[in-house]
């Protein structure tokens, strides 16, 4: 290997460097040397994003963005979309809440924190540039993945729906650019059995078309001490097919249907504090002990065998791009998408009945993007667009709590039935341009208008056993809002060299406000509504390579200013108001490299540093006056936000004689101090760990037969990622955890 140490760029000897940090971490490795590749690469391979919604050099978009092939996503052993955690600095994204086909998403401090229908993702969503308006099925797996990226910050100009943390955008294979298939099969521990395929091809000078299928199960890794069963399992059936069609050069459109089918049995966490009863004659009763040790994977459960967590989760989109002329593009983007989910979940996650709910949802939206982009060619792009989606959420719900109340020591019978339906109706316009006006300087300037309108009905029962019969309820309202924001955005870049850029920007998010899906009361039905929130974030980045493109890096620093923060909060058995609670103040730094140190060798590396704090939260349960005071309530740290998240990854290749090779390699992954709630209780928090993994592949020669293997947490560590917090209800504080120790085979043949 020939190495051009004087030709480096400042940054990249300062990228370089950071390179040598052990604590450091990357995600934008250049995609595996490969048999149908040479076998010695000399330099990084070119990444493009559409982070502004045209296609362009990660390294010239002003945006923090993170981008991810198919042979990435594969060296990350990135079996979901939460394979993600740990690859992106500050990024959290976990399976989410007991579900086992919700995702949990925060960037830089900001999400959801409620997974209730009710509130909208703090991060966007996008397959092919469609919005999922639902954390509900946003776990999923196929084998036609292209690319996948992460933008930090708010997109609140370019993009379908406003968000306020980040978006994740996933593109899928294009039928006339990945003509051929392949086949593979997966197996490993815990009973994990897999197969994928994608089959793709021109139909005709003018068409083509691919299916790609996944079949992904395994057993689970946590069992009913007791009955042995399993808990935390998958079995997911997933296909979609497109229909590519190109009459002329000036025209293309794209047909796609997508169909998951998910049948899991519950997901189950451990009660991390004393799971409590109210007796009306003896007082508290504590049923359950707080847990000691180490969490050992089993788990109990009130739920019969046959309760589980099953989903449905359908789509037909039309992507269609007329060259109008040779600097006018005319898109339009068609989506009509069914989501179907009926969950059971322990909330307590024990064989009591204090926390057990059952959540059907039968959502479907629509959703029609029109733009218009123009490029003279010479120094100015510009975007206009008109965006519009109707969704309608109508969802049933059960809450079981035979075991909360008694009344000496006679459990008093007790089940709410809710019956609500949430209609949104958002409608935006939009407007972008970049423009280089003078050499070198480069403006880009942005502004969206957002219209969302909700419609929410909501009927709730109380059944009480005897005594206490008499005292059963129904509490039933409706009600209508519409929120409107302006969003802007500006950044101001600067090209140092053909290999050095800066740049500066601000963009402001907004996310909608909304009802309370959580309001059985009276007193929460005469104000049910909660307002927006809003974030301004400022950044400072720089992206750089070296001049022979061996080395490639990117450092931003960012401040953000986040208003109206929307909390669910407890005051007491029954009640749980939502507030726009808080106001936040988030800074941190980023750094993301990659240096191909050798002809067969990478290393890549990210670091997150992230400084989220309230600068003021509203809470009545603080104010000793109000009669449901509780001196644990704190929020000295925002959930999900932890200080530093770093990785560093090596991979090295051994070419062989006959033409294949051998490649292995290994990350290590570190996430300091996480909080899981929002009142900060310390049983639900995790305290900092590292993550190892590993891998080895096999490549045959024309890249015809692959072999891998690899193991995720080696050293077996026990960690939590995820939290349910419902102190007011029995004492309900349970957390969820990843995934032990695993080891998986996959062979794949490519034709």
């Amino acid at each position: 290997m020939k190495r051009n140490m004087t030709r480096y760029s400042t940054l990249g000897l300062a990228i370089g460097l950071g390179l040598a940090m052990p604590t450091v971490h990357a995600q934008q490795a250049a995609p595996q040397t490969t048999a149908a590749q040479s076998n010695a690469a000399t330099t990084l391979d070119a990444i493009t994003v559409t982070a502004r919604r045209r296609s362009e050099s990660i390294q010239d978009v002003p945006v923090a963005v993170s981008a991810f092939g198919e042979e990435q996503l594969k060296d990350l052993q990135a079996n979901n979309i939460d394979g993600l955690q740990g690859a992106v600095p500050n990024l959290n994204i976990v399976q989410g809440r007991g579900s086992a086909n919700s995702v949990n998403a925060f960037i830089r401090g900001i999400g959801q924190p409620d997974a209730l229908q009710t509130f909208d993702p703090g991060v966007g969503l996008y397959v092919d540039d469609v919005y999922y308006s639902r954390i509900n099925g946003a776990l999923f797996s196929l084998f036609d993945v292209q690319q996948v990226e992460v933008l930090r910050g708010p997109q609140g100009t370019l993009y379908g729906k406003n968000s306020t943390g980040g978006a994740i955008k996933v593109t899928t294979k294009n039928p006339f650019d990945d003509s051929g298939g392949a086949v593979e099969l997966t197996g490993g521990d815990h009973g994990r059995a897999e197969g994928r395929f994608y089959v793709s091809g021109q139909l005709s000078d003018t068409v083509a078309a691919s299916i790609a299928g996944a079949w992904l199960n395994h057993d689970g890794f946590i069992r009913d001490r007791d009955s042995g069963r399993h808990y935390n399992d998958d079995d997911t059936r997933a296909l979609r097919a497109k229909i590519a069609f190109q009459p002329t050069d000036a025209f293309r459109a794209t047909l796609s249907i997508d169909h998951t089918k998910q049948d899991a049995a519950l997901s189950l966490g451990q009660p991390t504090a004393p799971l409590r009863r109210t007796d009306l004659a003896l007082g508290t009763v504590t049923l359950l002990p707080a847990p000691t040790g180490e969490f050992d994977f089993t788990a109990r459960t009130s739920f019969r065998p046959d309760q589980g967590q099953e989903l449905k989760h359908s789509g037909v989109s039309l992507a269609a791009e007329w060259d109008l002329s040779d600097a006018a593009l005319f898109k339009s983007i068609t989506s009509y998408r069914e989501l179907e989910t009926n969950s059971f979940i322990d909330i307590d996650a024990s064989e009591f009945e204090l926390g057990d709910v059952l959540v059907a949802l039968d959502q479907n939206q629509f959703s029609q993007e029109f733009q218009l982009q123009l490029d003279n060619g010479r120094s100015l792009q510009t975007t206009f667009g008109v965006y519009y989606m109707k969704e309608d959420v109508p969802s049933y719900q059960e809450a079981y709590a035979d075991d909360l109340f008694a009344f000496a020591g006679v459990p008093i019978s007790f089940l709410r039935t809710i019956g609500d339906d949430l209609s949104t109706e958002s409608i935006a316009a939009f407007a972008h341009a970049n423009w280089e006006f003078v050499p070198t300087w480069t403006l880009a300037a942005g502004l969206r208008w957002t219209r969302d309108t909700k419609d929410y009905d909501r009927s709730t029962s109380t059944f009480w056993g005897v005594p206490f019969t008499a005292l059963g309820e129904t509490v039933a309202f409706s009600a209508k809002k519409s929120w409107t924001a302006w969003t802007p955005s500006v950044s101001l870049q600067k090209a140092f060299s053909d290999n050095l850029m800066g740049y500066v920007s601000a963009n402001r998010g907004f996310k909608s406000g909304g009802f309370n899906g959580r309001a059985n009361s009276a007193a929460d039905a005469a104000a049910p509504d909660f307002d927006p929130e809003f974030v301004w974030t400022y950044e400072l980045g720089m992206k750089g390579s070296s001049s022979d493109n061996r080395l490639r890096g990117s450092v931003a620093a960012f401040w953000s200013e986040y208003k109206d923060f929307q909390a669910r909060v407890s005051q007491d058995v029954g009640t749980f108001p939502v507030l726009n609670a808080a106001e936040l103040e988030i800074k941190g730094i980023e750094f993301e490299g990659t240096a191909l140190l050798g002809e067969t060798t990478t290393l890549s590396a990210q670091v997150g540093y992230l400084d989220a704090q309230y600068k003021s939260f509203e809470d009545f349960r603080l104010d000793p006056s109000f009669p449901g005071f509780d001196p644990s309530v704190n929020h000295d740290h925002v959930p999900f936000s932890p200080e530093w998240t770093a990785r560093v990854a090596l991979q090295h290749g051994f070419p062989l004689a006959n033409g294949g090779q051998i490649s292995v390699g290994g990350d290590v992954s570190y996430r300091s101090d996480t909080w899981l709630s929002v009142d900060n209780r310390v049983n639900l928090s995790q305290d900092a760990y590292t993550l190892v993994g590993a891998y080895g592949v096999w490549d045959s020669p024309q890249y015809v037969w692959q072999v891998r293997a690899g193991v995720r947490n080696l050293t077996d560590k026990t960690y939590k990622v995820e939290g349910q917090e419902f102190a007011s209800v029995g004492n309900i504080q349970t957390a969820y955890y990843g995934w032990p120790r695993n080891w998986y085979v996959s062979v794949r043949y490519n034709f």
